[in-house]
């Protein structure tokens, strides 16, 4: 960081034993806030629409969260390292709990997409915010314990969210989506705090004080616009359309103009040895490849389920949620393997296996029995696990506490801008395999997108045998392809780890750790382990 030595920072803990526990327990719910938000939302759909009316840009409901989230995660990070992350931690709870009660009167279609903004707003920071307070509560040997369960946080919600927001949307109202997040927020505030405590630190200099506001600003403006083309270009326009282009041309000009602010900061938003560490980069440019590909079973999965496997939306979510069931147990038990081996080993062998897993879904029959894609999913969740902890506990230990919230949110970050380019890419993708299969259709009049596709076999007498028939066999060959393309990302997820990742993760020793800082990057050469930075 410029214009700052090294940030004599202890970790963000509380008391060993059951103080601590107690701060787990509030990091798991404060995850899971924004972990169940995605689906017990998107449940509730046809009864939002259906009181506020608004089908046309309901999507926003979505988009406009994920975009709130994404472009906050950096200025987080940095306000986490320079500020503590106790305060971030409850201004987030506040503002997502702030946000859900405002979401909970909304009384049209816009007012409750403004307010979804502001509990993206607010899931910014807990994500963030609670993945580095994790790394700081556990020395290194021990953080396995605590991203596993984090791991099933997200499990639980995948599979819980849509049971909850079914049930709330049937027999109560769907307001109530977003109030059932008080109570939980508010034990999680109370919990932090009460038992967080974050020891006084040596006052910082001037100059370390500062806000890049202007960075902040300039960060939140081009990710705007990127993540707003990419979310809708394709969608609510054709991607060489004025909007698409105007959005592009204009996120390209903000990012240089981002560029040049970061660089004449005294203390950036987004510091230059983000991209300039081996480590740090490779883990940001890894992860986003991983945040492609998981668009493939997350998106388009379900779909497939439904239009070619012919199942309901309950069985079409199973398939997809047994994916979660493998991922955490995968995750949890990945520390024996990198303290063998090393942290970039594991992850490679993670991430062959999921490109071998991701090529054999084209394979699959047509079409096919329910368990074939199940356990496809099943596998793809062990070997993801095994890929994912492991960079992520590796790279935030090759940093300080004073580096740490910012290194975390550039990790996150770098995922879910991936998440939201796989999203409009393969999109792409699919729309013009349907396209070039509908072209030569038995029966005139078939719907041409994947939307219109999954409504029209949803009604059996809509449409004769043959374009049934016609459409399933499109759908599988559009979702064949993009799960090709998730392994085209697995496969430069690969070229990264072997070719810009460095062989040997500078883990710092545990002292080194909590002094922070690049003025005390001594290497783990005690042996903890000697595995871990091989």
């Amino acid at each position: 960081m410029s214009g700052s030595g090294p940030a004599p920072a202890p970790s963000s803990t509380a008391h060993p034993g059951r103080g601590r526990g107690r701060v787990v327990a509030a990091l798991m719910l404060g995850m899971a806030l924004t972990a169940i938000d995605g689906t017990i939302v998107s449940t509730a759909v046809p009864q939002i629409v259906g009181d506020l009316g608004g089908f046309a840009v309901f999507s926003w409901l979505f988009s406009g969260y994920l975009l709130a989230v994404t472009v906050t995660l950096p200025v987080y990070g940095k306000l986490s390292d320079t500020f503590g992350r106790k305060p971030v931690l409850i201004a987030g709870i506040i503002l997502f709990l702030a946000g859900s009660v405002l979401c909970a009167v909304a009384w049209n279609m816009a007012a409750l997409i403004a307010f979804r903004v502001v509990q993206g707003l607010g899931g910014g920071a807990l994500q963030g915010t609670v993945q580095t307070i994790a790394a700081d509560l556990y020395p290194l040997k021990e953080r396995p314990r605590i991203q596993a369960r984090l791991s099933t946080v997200w499990a639980t919600s995948a599979v819980a969210g849509p049971v909850v927001g079914g049930l709330l949307a049937t027999y109560a109202d769907w307001r109530w989506i977003f109030l059932i997040n008080l109570p939980i927020g508010a034990l999680a505030l109370w919990l932090v705090v009460r038992h967080l405590h974050e020891p006084s630190r040596a006052r910082r200099s001037t100059s370390r004080l500062r806000i890049d506001w202007a960075g902040a600003l300039a960060v939140f403006a081009t990710g705007a616009l990127l993540l707003t083309a990419l979310v809708q270009g394709g969608v609510a326009w054709p991607w060489l359309s004025a909007p698409s282009l105007g959005l592009l041309g204009a996120s390209a000009v903000l990012a240089a103009l981002t560029v040049v602010i970061e660089r004449r900061a005294a203390d950036p938003i987004i510091p230059g040895w983000v991209w300039r560490r081996r480590t740090i980069a490779s883990v940001n440019l890894a992860l986003g490849a991983m945040g492609l590909l998981m668009v493939a079973p997350t998106v388009f999965l379900p779909t497939y389920a439904q239009s070619v496997l012919g199942l309901g939306p309950i069985a079409a979510g199973f398939v997809l949620s047994v994916m979660t069931l493998s991922w955490p147990v995968s995750a949890a038990l990945s520390n024996r393997v990198y303290n063998r081996i090393g942290f970039r080993r594991t992850a490679i062998i993670g991430m062959s296996g999921a490109l071998l897993i991701l090529l054999s879904f084209p394979l699959l029959p047509y079409p096919g029995e329910p368990w074939q894609p199940a356990l496809i999913m099943l596998l793809l969740g062990a070997a993801l696990g095994l890929f994912q902890l492991p960079l992520i506990v590796g790279v935030q230990s090759t940093v300080g506490w004073s580096e740490r919230g910012t290194t975390t949110a550039s990790v996150l970050f770098c995922r879910q801008v991936g998440q939201s380019l796989g999203a409009a890419l393969f999109g792409a993708v699919a729309n013009g395999v349907l396209a070039s299969r509908l072209a030569d259709a038995p029966v005139p009049g078939l719907p041409g997108d994947l939307d219109a596709i999954s409504h029209a076999l949803d009604d059996p007498g809509a449409l004769s045998a043959a374009g049934a028939d016609h459409l399933r066999r499109a759908v599988d060959a559009a979702v064949d392809q993009v799960y090709l393309g998730a392994a085209a990302a697995a496969a430069v997820a690969l070229l990264v780890l072997v070719f810009v990742a460095p062989r040997r993760f500078p883990i710092l020793a545990e002292g080194a750790e909590e002094a922070g800082g690049a003025g005390s990057r001594v290497l783990n050469a005690s042996g903890i382990d000697k595995g871990l930075d091989n």
